[in-house]
């Protein structure tokens, strides 16, 4: 503002035209820094400027006063021209703040306050990257969201169907498998833990050793620890000691041939399938000891009778422990078979008596009655037991026609109990053992065999339908001492 004053007093006098011409230069200059820096400077740069003018215009001297409007208004002129293009550039940091703002690496620069020379390049650049990236980064926004929506179906399809071409393929082969192979296999897998103390676990006890007592004091020993029992245990080794001395076997392996044979003739008694021809309805009724699986078993045996075409009827005779009714109910829904059910405390002999009624008014080929677990130890279960048979004999005296005991195997010597008492109270006429996979204590079905000769119906090797399967003493033999090579 010195300089202008300065200016304007020289242009007064008229004198100082070349001096003048220079003032102006470095005026033109010092304003074109003073207007990049702040939007303030503006009008401080013009309020000396138009101050200048009034004082011209107010000079006395008509001379000098011609010449100073002539330098005035050029100057004036190139001042507006300035301020013309200055302008903008001095606006341009207040539009450009915002796009400073959305850019993260940017924002730092506009907190800093450079100075006026540093600030102008900057400003450049920046408006320049912000216009261009502005654009480029909405384009790009828009062409990665639509290829993202477009590719994720498509991969999520891809995932999708990828384990359906897996899994189909998968399940097909087990389906087709032929059912008397696969079901070898199983019982097989199932009798591991009892082929341990069994069958193909006397190849280790019997290679490379001779014929003599203490041979058969091991053997003796093995049998015990399978619960194959102690009467049971006595005859065999009786049988194989008297045979061995009269074939004069040489070697031990010879043995183990004979020790199959006579396993296989104890079992060979009691293998009798059930045949449920020549009475309608059938009345097969369910006994034996708690948690044995006497309800799922009669559930698994619906399923078979109804799939060999007989029409099949369930009496829910267990109504002392919870959610036993409604258990067989849900067996019966599975297979669509109905159930004569009534309230939880009722008694089970008139339960199966209107199921009886029941079947023989409908036609049905089988009726499964369930009954409560019970000790075989607790006299007065017993005797309802007793009343149950009583009443069925009431509607039909050859009934029931099947008394099946349900004997879990891995109760080891208590299932010899179990058996006498129950046969003594209502006369056993079948015998179904279950959990066979689960236990090492098979050899219990020898026992049970060899001193009741009670005929063993079902075997239960594993959870699924198809695993309750009528016994063979056959193929238990082949499966329990089959060398695994």
């Amino acid at each position: 503002m010195a300089k202008d004053k300065k200016r304007g007093l020289f242009s007064w006098l008229g004198l100082g035209q070349k001096d003048r011409a220079k003032d102006d230069d470095i005026d033109q200059q010092v304003e074109a820094q003073q207007t990049v820096t702040e939007e303030k400077t503006a009008p401080e740069q013009a309020a000396p400027v138009q101050e200048a003018e009034v004082a011209r215009v107010e000079a006395p001297n008509p001379e000098a006063f011609a010449e100073e409007i002539v330098s005035v208004t050029g100057h004036a002129a190139e001042q507006q021209a300035q301020h013309d293009t200055a302008a903008p550039e001095v606006i341009e940091p207040a539009t450009v703040e915002p796009e400073h703002e959305t850019l993260p690496q940017q924002e730092e620069v506009a907190v800093t306050e450079p100075t006026p020379d540093e600030w102008l390049p900057e400003e450049d650049a920046t408006t320049q990257e912000g216009a261009l990236s502005d654009e480029e980064l909405e384009a790009l926004a828009l062409a990665a969201g639509n290829d993202a929506e477009v590719d994720a179906p498509v991969e999520e399809q891809a995932t999708n169907d990828a384990p359906v071409e897996e899994v189909v393929p998968a399940a097909a082969p087990e389906q087709e498998k032929p059912t008397k192979e696969g079901f070898f296999a199983r019982l097989k897998r199932s009798l591991v833990k009892t082929k341990e103390n069994l069958g193909s676990g006397f190849i280790g006890l019997f290679r490379g050793k001779k014929i003599d007592d203490d041979l058969f004091e091991e053997l003796e020993e093995q049998l015990l620890i399978a619960d194959v029992g102690v009467e049971t245990t006595r005859k065999i080794i009786t049988s194989l000691t008297e045979s061995a001395s009269r074939k004069q076997l040489r070697d031990a392996e010879a043995l183990y041939g004979l020790l199959k044979e006579e396993m296989s003739d104890i079992l060979a008694k009691v293998d009798a399938p059930l045949n449920i021809e020549g009475k309608t309805p059938f009345v097969i009724l369910m006994v034996g000891v708690n948690g044995v699986g006497k309800t799922t078993t009669i559930g698994k045996l619906a399923r078979q009778f109804e799939q060999q075409g007989k029409t099949v009827m369930l009496a829910a005779g267990d109504t002392f422990r919870a959610a036993a009714v409604e258990q067989l109910q849900v067996w019966g829904q599975r297979n669509n078979i109905p159930v004569i059910a009534q309230h939880t405390g009722a008694d089970s002999a008139s339960v199966i008596f209107d199921a009886i009624q029941a079947a023989k008014s409908r036609g049905v080929d089988v009726l499964i009655a369930d009954t409560a677990g019970r000790l075989q130890n607790k006299a007065h279960l017993m005797e309802e037991l007793k009343k149950i048979v009583r009443v069925m004999k009431k509607l039909d005296v050859d009934a029931p026609h099947e008394v099946m005991l349900t004997i879990d195997a891995s109760t080891g010597q208590n299932a010899i109990s179990q058996t006498k008492l129950f046969h003594e109270a209502v006369g056993l006429t079948g015998i179904t053992l279950t959990k066979l996979d689960g236990t090492a204590k098979g050899g219990v079905i020898f026992s049970v065999a060899d001193q009741f000769g009670i005929p063993i119906r079902y075997i239960g090797v594993g959870e699924r339908i198809e695993d309750l399967r009528p016994f063979n003493a056959d193929d238990f033999i082949e499966a329990l001492f089959a060398r695994e090579d």
